[in-house]
């Protein structure tokens, strides 16, 4: 038994230190996966708070790591690991047999897993964190009591260094698909030889108080008591691939298409990312300012990108002297360009050349 539980003690110590890490480098992107099981959950006043338990959940699956692998006051951090993964498993079913939730986030944008992989994921870590507590007793620290002290000093630390390093810059790996050297309308393709989701349209029409769903081949068309309710589009069949950039769409502010015209600009592009303009940093206008100079000689194209409304926008421009074009884009697809407000983003014929957190435009 004294194998099996140091194995266990391992796996799961280096699983749960190497979660931690991925998503502590992109704490941002937790948080939003976070946001997005509480619209689902409909606990919406939790979502304010989303950042806050992104960084505790990222820093605790790190410490409660170390510590399984130290052997460090198990009969706490074993009861501590037993709680949390039984929450993992309860959210990675949900999102595995609700169908609601595509992906868990159990490792971040840097891999994928899917809500199947995820859930069993946590099932068979589930299984090893029992035998863990069961056993918990006989399990000794691995040093003596002042080196386990000073590693675990550095187990909390790390981690807080860290995400406050990736929160006041930029992810330091950036597994976006918005990365530097990416090419934005090579990545709005589908991978050579793949197959596309299939749907089909489901109208749903309601008669004597009875909802029923039909398809427009067995609609029944000559009876006209059948009152209108929704339509919506049911996948049919699952698709092998999924273009890496689905949702890069700009408009003005009118309505029209502007995204070939910024990707097939032949002078430099200045992506300036500002999903919310009532929630922009500070610090950052003198350099705008300066670039904007650049625009203004013809030197080089800038284009603020925002989901905010026109009159929004209007009032932003003004108080911080901006005076380039704005374009809409969907708040989700910013989020995922950048991970600051505002953010900076550079390109060459539509490759990413340059990300910039606010706190470090060039």
């Amino acid at each position: 038994m004294k194998i099996i539980l140091t194995l266990f003690r391992i796996l799961v110590g280096v699983l749960f230190i190497f979660s931690g890490l991925i998503k502590a480098n992109d704490p941002l992107g937790l948080s939003y996966k976070m946001d997005e099981f509480f619209e689902v959950l409909h606990l919406h006043f939790l979502i304010p708070f989303s950042l806050a338990f992104s960084l505790i959940m990222n820093a605790f699956e790190i410490i409660a790591g170390v510590a399984v692998l130290l052997g460090y006051r198990m009969r706490i951090f074993s009861f501590l690991l037993l709680l949390l993964i039984i929450f993992f498993t309860f959210l990675t079913g949900f999102a595995l047999y609700s169908g609601l939730i595509r992906e868990c986030g159990c490792f971040g944008d840097c891999i994928k897993l899917t809500a199947e992989q995820s859930f069993w994921k946590d099932v068979i870590l589930l299984v090893m964190i029992v035998v863990i507590f069961i056993y918990r007793k006989q399990i000794r620290p691995l040093f003596s009591g002042k080196v386990t002290g000073i590693l675990m000093i550095i187990a909390v630390l790390f981690p807080v260094i860290l995400q406050w390093y990736t929160l006041a810059h930029l992810p330091i790996v950036d597994c976006l698909p918005y990365k530097v050297g990416n090419n934005i309308p090579e990545k709005m393709k589908a991978p050579p030889g793949s197959t596309p989701d299939v749907y089909k349209t489901v109208l749903i029409y309601e008669k004597d108080g009875k909802q029923e769903k039909f398809t427009e081949e067995n609609f029944p068309w000559q009876d006209t008591t059948w009152k209108y309710v929704d339509r919506k589009d049911e996948l049919v069949k699952k698709g092998n691939a999924e273009p890496a950039i689905k949702d890069f769409i700009l408009t003005d502010f009118d309505g029209n298409n502007q995204t070939s015209a910024v990707l097939t600009e032949t002078r430099p592009v200045y992506l300036f990312l500002v999903r919310d303009v009532k929630e922009a940093g500070s610090g950052w206008e003198d350099k705008m300012k300066a670039l904007q100079q650049s625009w203004k000689e013809g030197k080089v194209m800038i284009y603020g990108i925002t989901s905010s409304n026109q009159a929004a926008v209007e009032l932003f421009k003004t108080s911080h002297g901006m005076e380039f074009p704005f374009f809409q884009m969907d708040g989700t697809a910013i989020k995922t360009a950048g991970r600051s407000t505002p953010c900076l983003i550079l390109l060459d014929n539509g490759t990413i050349k340059g990300k910039w957190h606010h706190n470090d435009i060039p």
